[in-house]
């Protein structure tokens, strides 16, 4: 007699089994934090960390002398929203903890470098004390809910920021472990939690990270098209008629695996305002549902919707949120970036909006920039806006107080005018070395020189004032969004990027593989021909990214240079 067997079941990933067993996030955190004796945590509770907000590394400029364990500390802002007095709290905390900078992330947060164990609780308490949170800022949960930070771009921007916030809290974890760990200083209490099943996410959470974001036509400033799930906004004049609904964006990959490679969201439809909360947690469910939870290269959204389709996806929202998506709203995006110096909002006051390279806020070779921002924020206590490009805007400024502050930053060495090159103030790079243990290559510390050299090329050429897009990551993972860029770099080996072309200025269009390996000392030896002929060949207005899409890109596919 022959008997079919059932076949095994599939194995799920190392992280799935943690989450299954510690379904409240807590690990065994309490406990190290607890004990002096050692400086750091166990590979189980490196992943609960995260969910906490927090990543172990070490410092790897150290690695050959000894491995130094430092913490990263990540706030979450929902719109990149804080007040003068938080973000006062976070200069403090850095200067007192950290490495005394603050750095902007590309989600509108704060990451806190440097920290040892010793000053972790000291750090997560003090900024609860401000009322900022760290909690989902990292793991396998919906992280900073993103929105357009800009006043004066619509009149819906503080609408669309007001529910970013909300929905931030709906859709954070319930857990009692932050709060007992990092506020209260004690233990959960195991007994009473062992049957804790999170309401939205389950005992397993997500299979992993879940983006979030709201964008407002025609400024795409949020890079919305590179999210989990999207909320383009829809309106009339000042009447938000709803939301076009965007799901399986994302950026990361990893070399030499063809299953992984960055994606742009799909369109999927359009509904009412009412049904926001609906829809965002029908798509969450989505990913909690049908994600890979057998392989972490593949476990992001973006591949179940390039897997089942559109089709399939609203068919999911709607039965999920039950509601009937209507077909999607005509929109469109122009650019993509920040408006920097000083504007005027609807209210009669201003904002201003100041260029942070790289997202680095510190005082170094007489620009002072932190001292400065804490001196102006002191004293005439603006609301602070961190912006998707790594920048920050000083928000609701009154008129008299234009001069007095621009005459602040000026005596620190930071002017209001923003006296960069266009190409320099549209550029990002993700961190990289020394802190990342991801990373393959420099980023951070390498990005000023490469623009320095890149601008010198674009004088050279005939085109210093034109802008070019400009992102660098030391690793596949895409932090600085790399592939919409005009141009992108991603680390590849120690000294060795791939090059990317082709993004667009609208940031709605992926750029593609140029070249597979080139060390960075020859970067601008392949970008000086590019150039070069870009300057003679573009038609009138054409940006790079476009006109490397039309000419270098469609050539190299057809066999060409």
């Amino acid at each position: 007699m022959i008997t079919s067997e059932a076949p095994p079941a599939p194995k799920l990933t190392r992280n799935e089994g943690l989450k299954g067993t510690h379904s409240t996030l807590a690990g065994t955190i309490a406990q190290t934090l607890a004990d002096p004796t050692v400086d750091h945590f166990t590979d189980d509770d490196y992943e609960f960390l995260k969910f906490h907000g927090v990543y172990q590394q070490d410092d790897r400029d150290r690695r050959k002398v000894a491995r130094q364990w430092i913490f990263m500390v990540r706030t979450k802002f929902p719109g990149g929203v804080l007040s003068a007095k938080q973000y006062l709290a976070c200069d403090d905390l850095v200067s007192r903890y950290a490495n005394n900078t603050l750095r902007i992330t590309t989600r509108q947060d704060f990451q806190f470098h440097g920290i040892i164990k010793s000053g972790l609780r000291q750090t997560i308490k003090g900024l609860n004390d401000a009322l900022v949170t760290t909690i989902a800022a990292c793991g396998d949960v919906e992280r900073n809910v993103m929105a357009p930070p800009t006043p004066a771009t619509s009149p819906l921007v503080d609408h669309v920021l007001a529910e970013a916030q909300n929905l931030s809290k709906v859709l954070n974890p319930a857990t009692r472990a932050y709060h007992k760990i990092w506020i209260e200083g004690q233990e959960l209490n195991l007994d009473d939690s062992k049957e804790f099943v999170d309401p939205l996410y389950g005992k397993f959470y997500l299979p992993r990270k879940f983006k979030t974001a709201f964008a407002i036509p025609p400024l795409n400033d949020i890079d919305i098209f590179t999210n989990d799930l999207g909320f383009v906004v829809i309106a009339e004049g000042d009447q938000l008629l709803g939301y076009n609904l965007l799901v399986g964006g994302g950026m990361g990959m990893s070399h030499g695996n063809a299953h992984t490679f960055p994606r742009v969201a799909d369109v999927i439809g359009f509904f009412a305002p009412a049904h926001l909360e609906a829809v965002a947690k029908a798509v969450v469910g989505i990913h909690r549902d049908f994600g890979d939870r057998t392989n972490r290269k593949h476990a992001r959204l973006k591949y179940v919707l390039a897997e089942r389709g559109v089709d399939w996806c609203r068919a999911e929202v709607e039965q999920r949120a039950g509601i009937r998506l209507e077909p999607p709203r005509p929109f469109r995006f122009t650019r993509q970036g920040d408006l920097l110096g000083w504007h005027q909002q609807t209210n009669g006051n201003y904002f201003l909006g100041l260029f942070v390279e790289n997202g680095r806020i510190k005082d170094a070779d007489g620009y002072r920039l932190k001292t400065g921002l804490r001196k102006a924020l002191e004293q005439f206590q603006p609301e602070v806006r961190l912006t998707p490009s790594q920048n920050l805007l000083l928000v609701d400024v009154h008129p008299d107080q234009r001069e007095p502050i621009a005459r602040v930053l000026g005596e620190h060495g930071v002017s209001v005018e923003n006296p960069f090159t266009p190409t320099r103030l549209a550029s990002m790079a993700c961190p990289a070395l020394p802190t990342c243990g991801l990373s393959l290559a420099e980023s951070e510390r390498v990005m000023p020189g490469i623009l320095t050299r890149i601008e010198q090329l674009l004088v050279e050429v005939g085109l210093k004032d034109e802008e070019i897009v400009v992102r660098m990551t030391g690793c596949p993972n895409g932090c600085a969004r790399p592939y919409m860029a005009e141009v992108g770099f991603v680390g590849k080996a120690p000294g060795k990027y791939q090059i990317y072309l082709g993004g667009n200025e609208a940031s709605t269009r992926l750029n593609r593989l140029f070249r597979e390996s080139v060390k960075l000392e020859e970067i601008t030896n392949e970008l000086r021909p590019l150039l070069t002929r870009f300057a003679q060949e573009r038609t009138p207005g054409e940006r790079f990214g476009d006109w490397c899409d039309r000419a270098v890109l469609k050539e190299s596919s057809a066999g060409g240079s």
